[in-house]
């Protein structure tokens, strides 16, 4: 691949951007990107015209050759890429706050990728997802489509399945994990190694190694383990934490510590203080910072999003894959063999080496025994949630409902589900067809 590298963010008017900005400023010898094209809809204009000045004011500063340019026409943005990297939300901020409150009202979880309220963020996105899918097969159809448009894992399965677009999704959850590690460490990443099993919001760290020394016994003895905003911060059970032998993605607390995790959910809904309204106040303030016309850089107050680092690991990816540098990364790609218990098309979240040609699967030395059945479970749900949101099958859907392990009542999930795709209507056409 030559110089003049282009790459297409669909959804730049997103708050993460000028992470991603900053990110190929510093890359900029080995990844050489000089035309940066954010593309979003036009509901969206008044923070992608922010965010892109802000994108611009940072290129101007480094003195790099970068151009930015802004579209609302994703053919224009998408034609000769080489990179497509997505950071959509469709229906934005207040279909998020509808599929945190609505399960609520049924006594149920109501998160942004976990449970009825993932599967309702799975159904509006996947379709548009695949519709990008087409238009890169016919504009840049060799282009690398890297998705962290949550919930990643199954956006990146039904990628896979339906569209042949190159495609590799990616979480901030394992590179915050190692940042973690680093700083309780005080030791450069470099020197880390930790093996990652599982699916995207399920995994589980099997071993952590620093120069070759492993650490996972004193951290499970510890009760160590890494967090993020997004998440409540509750304790995690020790016994339980050193009975599966590996520490557990934040995002497991609304598995373990269900009952805890819905009783904070439904105070913080009580309280007007849902996820989706605090990031509302994060992004109205981060936006009034973007405005500044002396800011040319990204602001630390862009930390406190709960996706903070996700276009530090797109950056990362980009890169191994243009350098063809056998970095090891913790991504979501099809499972091929790798976990013999999920079927070959299944996406999940390992460590892989990353080469030109794509990510490569690591083996596994270990999954913890009891994490298996766990794993089985949500991947089930996840690949009926998938079929549900490329048909528009009712069916399909509350099937997947059934099969997620946290829906106690398939009468109650029947009558939720009907609720929430009423009010998700305008989103999700596939469910009225005439």
């Amino acid at each position: 691949m030559g110089t003049g590298l282009k790459v297409a963010v669909i959804g730049g008017g997103s708050s993460y951007t000028p992470e991603l900005i900053e990110g190929f400023i510093q890359h900029y010898e080995s990844f050489p990107v000089t035309d940066i094209v954010l593309v979003d809809i036009p509901v969206g204009y008044h923070k992608l015209a922010i965010v892109g000045g802000l994108a611009q004011r940072m290129v101007e500063r480094s003195g790099l050759p970068i151009n930015v340019s802004l579209t609302l026409d994703r053919k224009e943005a998408l034609k000769d890429a080489h990179y497509v990297s997505t950071q959509m939300r469709v229906g934005l901020l207040e279909a998020r706050g509808w599929d945190e409150k609505i399960p609520l009202k049924y006594g149920m979880l109501g998160q942004e990728t976990t449970g009825a309220g993932g599967m309702m963020k799975a159904l509006r996105t996947i379709p548009v997802l695949l519709d990008i899918c087409r238009d890169m097969e016919t504009l840049c159809p060799d282009a690398w489509l890297l998705n962290f448009t949550n919930p990643a894992g199954m956006v990146t399965e039904a990628i896979m399945k339906h569209s042949s677009i190159r495609s590799i999704g990616l979480c901030n959850s394992p590179i915050a994990a190692y940042k973690w590690l680093s700083g309780l460490y005080q030791v450069p990443a470099e020197r880390i190694y930790c093996e990652f099993a599982g699916l995207n919001h399920l995994h589980w760290i099997s071993r952590i190694e620093i120069d070759g020394q492993s650490k996972l016994e004193e951290l499970l003895e510890a009760g160590g383990s890494y967090s993020a905003s997004n998440v409540p911060q509750l304790a995690w059970n020790d016994t339980l934490i050193r009975a599966i032998g590996a520490i557990p993605s934040y995002y497991l607390k609304y598995y373990y510590l269900h009952r805890e995790m819905l009783g904070e959910q439904q105070a913080a809904a009580a309280r007007g203080e849902t996820r989706a309204e605090t990031v509302k106040r994060l992004e109205d303030e981060l936006f009034e910072i973007y405005k500044r016309p002396e800011l040319a850089e990204k602001p630390k107050q862009l930390e406190q999003r709960g996706g903070a680092y996700y276009s530090e690991a797109a950056v990362n990816l980009m890169k191994a894959i243009h350098t063809d540098s056998d970095e090891i990364q913790t991504l979501n790609v099809m499972n091929g063999d790798t976990l013999e218990f999920l079927p070959a098309d299944a996406s999940i979240e390992v460590n892989c080496v990353v080469t030109k040609n794509g990510a490569v699967p690591v083996p596994i030395k270990r999954v913890p025994a009891g994490a298996v059945g766990l794993i089985q479970a949500v991947k089930t749900y996840e690949s009926l949630a998938i079929e549900a949101a490329v048909t528009g099958s009712r069916e399909k859907a509350l099937l997947a409902l059934s099969s997620h392990p946290l829906i106690d009542s398939v009468s109650e999930a029947e009558l939720m589900l009907n609720e929430m795709l009423e009010r998700n209507r305008l989103y999700l056409p596939q469910f009225f067809k005439v």
